[in-house]
C-alpha cells in the first residue's frame, strides 16, 4: 500500500513511518507550511535520516483564512478557542488527504494517538475516531470533527501503542535524538503572547470592570481577551479569598468574579459534529461527558435543540 505520512521532524510521526515501512509499505512523507513556524527543516531532516521522500506542501492561504480568523473572532466574543480543533478537519488532514489522493497514494497517516473504527449501521459500515489504548496521551478529541471522507482514508499506527514503547522503540534504533518534549503551545504563537496578536489585528481591547455577581465593581480588567471562563489566576484584583472567572460579557465589556469555583450541571453545547446519524442514537441513556482535555468523565443526558445544538444534563455539577 502506498501511504503519505505527515511529518513534523518529532518522535510520534517519524515512528509512524518506520512502523509502516517495517509492515512493508510504500512510505513517503509530508510536511504542511501553514505560517512562519512550521517546522520545516525537522521534517525534511527526519525524512532524510530515515531515508523516504517528502512532499512539501503549502497550505499558509487556508490556514490564514479558516484557523487564523476563527482564533481571533473567538476571543473577540469571549470564547476560549482550541485552533487545532478547527484546523484538523479544514486544513491539516484535508490538504494531506487531497494531496494524496492527487498523487497517487492509497492512504494517509499521522502520528496521532487515537484510533480508526468502524460501526455498522444496517448494511453499510461508518468509519469513526476512537480513542486511543494510551488513554494519558489520547488524541481523539483533537481529531472529532474529521469526517468520513478523510477517516475512510487515515491509518493512525500509534493507537495502539503507548508514549513510552514508542520512545523506548526509537531509542532501541538509534534515533533518540528525536524524542522532545511534547509542545503544548499554540502553534502559531509560539511565545504564548496571543493578546498582543489578536490587539494586532483588531486593535486594543479597551480597560473593563471586574464584577461581582450583584454588579458591584471589584476592579479593573485589560481586556476581555485576555482571561477565560474558571480561571483565578492574573486577576489582579485584591482580596481576602480566592476569585474564579465566572462568565465574561463582550458586549458591556465586564467580567464577573465569584468566590466559589464555578460550578454547573447544565450547559448547552454547539457546533455538534455527529459521527452516526442522530437518528441511531438513543437519548435516553447516560453517556460520558468530559469538559475537559484531562477532566475525569461524568455521566450525563443529552437533550437536541433545534440549530444544532443539544442540552448536557449531568449527574453532579463539574
Amino acid at each position: 500500500m502506498k501511504i503519505l505520512v505527515g511529518m513534523s521532524g518529532g518522535v510520534d510521526s517519524t515512528y509512524t513511518v518506520m512502523k509502516l515501512l517495517r509492515e512493508g509499505h510504500d512510505v513517503e512523507g509530508a510536511v504542511i507550511k501553514m505560517h512562519g513556524y512550521s517546522d520545516i527543516e525537522s521534517a525534511v531532516a527526519a525524512a532524510e535520516r530515515i531515508g523516504i521522500k517528502i512532499h512539501i506542501i503549502d497550505a499558509v492561504e487556508e490556514f490564514n483564512r479558516i484557523v487564523r480568523k476563527n482564533f481571533v473572532d473567538e476571543y473577540t466574543n469571549a470564547r476560549t478557542p482550541n485552533p487545532c480543533i478547527v484546523c484538523n478537519p479544514s486544513v491539516k488532514f484535508r490538504v494531506l488527504k487531497d494531496y494524496a489522493l492527487s498523487n497517487g497514494f492509497d492512504k494517509i497517516a499521522t502520528g496521532h494517538y487515537a484510533k480508526v473504527t468502524e460501526y455498522k449501521i444496517g448494511d453499510s459500515l461508518v468509519p469513526a475516531i476512537a480513542k486511543s489504548l494510551d488513554t494519558g496521551k489520547d488524541q481523539s478529541y483533537m481529531l472529532y470533527r474529521l469526517p468520513a471522507d478523510i477517516i475512510s482514508m487515515l491509518i493512525l499506527p500509534l493507537g495502539d501503542m503507548t508514549k513510552e514503547e514508542v520512545k523506548t522503540d526509537m531509542a532501541d534504533l538509534g534515533l533518540s535524538e528525536l524524542i522532545k518534549k511534547d509542545s503544548q503551545e499554540i502553534c502559531f504563537l509560539p511565545d504564548g503572547d496571543y493578546a498582543s496578536y489578536i490587539e494586532g489585528i483588531k486593535g486594543s481591547f479597551p480597560i473593563g470592570d471586574f464584577l461581582d455577581t450583584g454588579g458591584a465593581v471589584l476592579g479593573k480588567h485589560n481586556g476581555i481577551i485576555r482571561y477565560t471562563v474558571g480561571q483565578r489566576k492574573g486577576l489582579g484584583v485584591s482580596s481576602s479569598s480566592r476569585l474564579f472567572i465566572s462568565s465574561i460579557d463582550p458586549f458591556n465589556n465586564s467580567i464577573t468574579l465569584v468566590r466559589e469555583p464555578p460550578v454547573r450541571d447544565k450547559f448547552i453545547i454547539d457546533g455538534i459534529h455527529f459521527v452516526l446519524d442522530p437518528d441511531f442514537l438513543s437519548f435516553d441513556k447516560s453517556y460520558s461527558v468530559k469538559v475537559r482535555y484531562q477532566a475525569k468523565p461524568e455521566q450525563g443526558i443529552i437533550e437536541l435543540i433545534p440549530g444544532s445544538k443539544a442540552l448536557i444534563s449531568l449527574e453532579k455539577p463539574v
